[in-house]
């Protein structure tokens, strides 16, 4: 393993998580996040590349007003169209993010499968 060299903590290289609660700090860790001021939305947006998941493309979605919280967040699938797929989002809520979604639809996947990376990403998304 390689050591932080200003954290002085241990860095594990992609893959090496070996527990459940280490495999889900790497992928919060993976994930980028989207605030209102990109995107156009009134909540912070969560998306990640697919890593080792085996679920088609999703982004996580702040239930919590202002603050960017992923213990408080719905999961919105991204194809074929966007939909609710767990927690709970307001109806206005989930028209405006699958709005987004469509809007962005192309570069959401091309991050999703790593052929772009999070400053492509930021830069090819569009603002509702």
């Amino acid at each position: 393993m390689a050591s932080g060299v200003l954290t002085g903590r241990a860095i594990r290289p992609r893959g090496a998580a070996t527990s459940r609660r280490d495999r889900e700090a790497d992928d919060l860790y993976e994930m980028a996040n989207l605030f209102p001021r990109t995107t156009g939305l009134p909540m912070t947006i969560w998306v990640s590349p697919r890593g080792r998941a085996k679920h088609a493309a999703r982004i996580k979605v702040s239930t919590t007003p202002g603050r960017m919280d992923i213990g408080q967040a719905a999961v919105v699938g991204i194809r074929p169209t966007p939909r609710l797929i767990e927690g709970d989002l307001r109806p206005a809520d989930l028209r405006l993010v699958a709005r987004w979604i469509t809007l962005n639809e192309e570069t959401l996947i091309d991050f999703e499968n790593e052929t772009i990376d999070s400053v492509e990403l930021g830069g090819r998304l569009k603002k509702i």
